[in-house]
């Protein structure tokens, strides 16, 4: 009988020791999974904020605070890297959508790369880089200095690019930014310093595992529009979608040869992180209060960002082989 009740206490351990073991693999499912099933989107998408959240404590949670000192010392790659992502890249993606005259023939995809360029990359970012054998250590250096510039750079580039226009004040903004990032540190170094660096080691597969649900709430809830939305409307869909897949690769390729001269795998591993870009947390600042062309927009920038690592690992394996 005992033997019985310890296995079904482990149970929910074990299976998401299994989900967390199945890496990219599962983070292309969910997209998938997002579309088709819009009821659990509809369900989960009040709870966007939370998970956003939560993804954020996680990943501050699992930070080698030994392993930052150490390439901290060492900060040139890291501060270039992080200058490209915070500030050039928005800087950039503004003037040339100025150009184009996105801000009056469509005003939503505007608003939409201008969040996802301002935004800091994903936090999941150094684990999709350790899934493919790159440098993850230099994406979480590079990840952590970037998310704690983003409270004060992107309001200048709401301010700069948007003014009035914007639904969330600049200020607004930035305090929501500072205020979920500080919240999400502070927990996760409550949770560190209570069960232990060893503890959360020693569980890394059922927390990555916790991290692919709370992903799943995120994708879900941002892709239960695209189905219908496709129906109604397939080429507008299928070329919104190529568009962020430009973007995506744009960013990608833009960054590996900006660092190609710090080796490739570093390159790579930076391209990787500079273009997928924590929308969530976007989301989570502005409370979701965004134009339904936006809220399409970033459902579909899910399909680069949590397809492509899957079909780039074979590729850096047989590299690194």
């Amino acid at each position: 009988m005992a033997s019985v009740l310890l296995k079904s206490a482990n149970a929910p351990m074990q299976a998401l020791g299994w989900l967390g073991r199945q890496g990219t693999r599962a983070l292309a499912a969910i997209v998938f999974i997002g579309i088709s099933v819009p009821p659990l989107g509809a369900l989960l998408k009040p709870y966007v904020t939370e998970a956003i959240f939560l993804l954020l404590c996680i990943s501050f949670m699992r930070v080698d605070v030994a392993a930052l000192r150490v390439h901290l010392k060492r900060p040139g790659i890291v501060l270039a890297a992080t200058a490209w992502s915070t500030l050039v890249v928005p800087l950039l993606a503004g003037v040339l959508c100025l150009t184009a005259g996105l801000d009056t023939h469509a005003p939503d995809l505007f608003l939409g790369i201008m969040l996802q360029t301002v935004a800091s990359p994903m936090m999941a970012a150094p684990a999709l880089a350790s899934l493919m054998g790159l440098d993850a250590t230099l994406v979480l250096i590079t990840l952590v200095t970037c998310t704690a510039l983003v409270p004060f750079t992107a309001p200048i580039f709401a301010d700069a690019f948007f003014g009035a226009d914007l639904m969330l004040s600049p200020l607004a903004l930035g305090v929501k930014l500072f205020a979920i990032l500080a919240g999400s540190l502070l927990v996760a170094a409550a949770i560190r310093r209570v069960v232990g660096a060893a503890a959360i080691e020693r569980h890394r597969e059922p927390i990555d595992g916790v991290n692919i649900l709370l992903m799943l709430v995120f994708v879900t809830a941002v892709m239960g529009t695209v189905a219908g939305s496709f129906i109604a409307d397939p080429l507008r869909i299928i070329a919104i979608l190529l568009f962020a897949f430009a973007i995506f690769f744009a960013l990608l390729v833009a960054t590996v040869l900006i660092f190609r001269k710090n080796g490739r795998d570093h390159a790579l591993a930076l391209g990787l992180m500079v273009s997928q870009r924590n929308m969530g947390l976007m989301l989570a600042a502005t409370e979701g209060v965004l134009p339904g062309g936006t809220w399409l927009y970033f459902a579909l920038c899910q399909f680069p960002i949590y397809i492509t690592p899957l079909l780039l690992r074979p590729m850096v394996r047989a590299r690194t082989a």
